[in-house]
């Protein structure tokens, strides 16, 4: 297909075709091709109707649902066991906390998607440059190799549990996971994938079968503490930032925006695409819950410290009986794989969008061949340093990638802020004013959150009183910051001349990011680039401080 060719399809998919389009695959336009439901190309008449709307809402449910509960993967399993292990139900409320996170941060990743039809990858490379792009993009491949080896140690923690030997389970669920992509057919992947999101629902019935006590959980939902005395603090602390890092992932925005493309979703189902990913926070707050609340159950009938998920399965036989501890590994072993899926995906999207090759679960092996050898090649690294490596090496690796997590999710959030509020990228998608404010807050959490994380890996015995100080002193910088944008503000509107912007929201619903040639790359203001490098070069110190350290803790030393 021609590029004119591709345009017209594109000017089609907007109804009146206002300009060209930004989206840079004919396999991302076309028919939306969802696990339970089709819409077609020309399909552009008004949803009217209670059984219209829920029939559009079933076709198009799916990246957000997949992106949140492939969040609550090995490694989230893994921290909330521990929360719950050692805190009991106490730490519940900082889930609620992350609820309007999530959907921020989410929500503008699926709006670029929408309006842009261009990967997170590939507008950073073309709005910032190949410096910017390649430090984001080098961040992701190293971030998400790392987790996707979690996965799988999550997945040799299920089937051990199960009684299945290990390099059979490892190969079969590598087969499983590398199969269910290759086939050429998006609504057959989205189908697998969606029948797993229904898996890890499997979560209510045992807690239903464990019953953690109502009250206690209620209670730890809507009383903000932080359990344990002084002595305590520290370990406390350091599990709601590991909390913060497991629940918003840097993989996350790269896997949604893309497959939003690759679903070919429009800015005319903006709603139905939020509303998936309200349902997709539902899930994913309900299955952390349950997580914890399971977690306490188990500690209850244990001795000893938490090691790993497969403790909350011991817990629960001990409590229960070998049905519910095999239920719970059933469970994790649902989870990993749905992360597996994920993260592959997300690290193929991206690399697609960086070497500019056929990127697409709508194509098949011989028309996409880099984009499913990265897929595949992933997988085939994890499952192999799972296979090889000790369990003192594999422990060492869950550790570092809850670090690296925490450490670069700043990076990852600047880059979709700056987007979100390049009008020329979204044009009337831009961001609100409170959104933007909203996530600068986030981010600045996150940058101090990273912080205390890097501390915490470099010196395993940091005190609360370090942590706080260094709380302290990244709230008054950005209380610093926020008044000097605030009197800079207030100047410019006292200046002759001054007129209020506003931002023309009419026909958005028909608005697309034009050709990437079209756009160039921005110019960014002198304190821009300084916060840029500044913060670049904290996390690439940072990020080699932690791997070094990672290395040296699998040495031994």
């Amino acid at each position: 297909m021609t590029t004119a060719t591709l345009n017209s399809e594109v000017r089609e998919t907007t109804h009146h075709g206002a300009h060209q389009c930004a989206v840079l695959d004919e396999a991302h336009v076309g028919d939306i091709k969802g696990a339970f439901g089709t819409i077609k190309l020309d399909d552009d008449g008004a949803r009217r109707g209670l059984s219209a709307k829920l029939k559009t809402l079933l076709a198009i449910v799916g990246p957000g649902l997949i992106v949140m509960v492939g969040d609550n993967d090995a490694g989230a399993f893994a921290t909330y066991g521990q929360a719950g292990h050692d805190f009991g139900t106490k730490l519940l409320w900082t889930l609620l906390l992350l609820v309007p996170v999530l959907y921020v941060n989410q929500e503008m990743v699926l709006r670029l998607g929408a309006v842009t039809g261009v990967g997170h990858a590939r507008l950073i490379f073309e709005r910032f440059g190949t410096f910017w792009g390649a430090f984001s993009v080098i961040d992701l491949f190293l971030l998400n190799a790392l987790t996707l080896v979690t996965e799988f140690i999550g997945i040799t923690l299920a089937t051990s549990y199960l009684g299945l030997p290990k390099v059979p389970s490892v190969l079969m669920a590598a087969l499983v996971i590398v199969a269910a992509a290759m086939s050429g057919s998006f609504q057959r992947f989205e189908r697998i994938a969606l029948t797993l999101c229904v898996g890890s629902l499997l979560l209510i019935p045992i807690s239903i079968m464990a019953h953690p006590s109502a009250g206690t959980m209620a209670h730890g939902f809507v009383t903000p503490a932080l359990p344990g005395g002084s002595g305590h603090m520290a370990t406390v602390m350091l599990v709601v930032i590991g909390i913060v890092g497991t629940t918003v992932a840097p993989w996350q925005l790269f896997f949604q925006q893309s497959y939003v493309i690759d679903k070919r979703i429009t800015p005319r189902f903006m709603k139905y695409e939020k509303a998936d990913l309200g349902i997709g926070i539902v899930v994913v707050v309900v299955g952390a819950a349950a997580t914890i609340g399971l977690g306490a159950v188990a500690a209850a009938h244990l001795s000893g410290s938490f090691t790993d998920a497969a403790d909350v399965a011991r817990g629960l036989t001990v409590y229960g009986g070998r049905v519910l501890g095999d239920m719970f590994a059933v469970a994790l072993l649902d989870a990993s794989i749905i992360g597996a899926f994920a993260v592959s995906l997300s690290t193929a999207y991206a690399m697609g969008d960086c070497f500019k090759i056929n990127h697409s679960l709508h194509r098949g092996v011989k028309q996409a061949k880099g984009f499913y050898a990265v897929y595949a090649g992933i997988i085939a690294f994890a499952a192999t340093i799972v296979l090889v490596a000790s369990d003192h090496v594999q422990g060492v690796l869950t550790v570092g990638v809850q670090a690296l997590a925490g450490v670069l999710l700043p990076s990852a959030s600047v880059y979709l802020l700056l987007l979100c509020v390049d009008k020329h990228v979204l044009g009337p998608w831009v961001n609100n004013r409170r959104t933007t404010v909203f996530t600068g807050g986030v981010i600045a959490v996150l940058v101090a959150l990273s912080l205390v994380l890097t501390g915490s890996v470099l010196d395993q015995n940091i005190t609360a009183g370090q942590i706080e100080a260094i709380l302290a002193g990244c709230a008054v910088v950005a209380l610093a910051f926020g008044a000097w944008l605030g009197v800079k503000a207030l100047r410019a509107r006292r200046a002759p001349g001054y007129v209020a912007e506003t931002i023309d929201r009419s026909g958005r619903d028909e608005w697309r990011t034009p050709p990437l040639a079209q756009l160039g790359q921005v110019r960014f203001s002198t304190g821009t680039r300084v916060g840029l490098a500044v913060l670049r070069t904290y996390l690439a110190v940072a990020t080699v401080l932690v791997v070094v350290k990672l290395v040296s803790m699998m040495l031994g030393h």
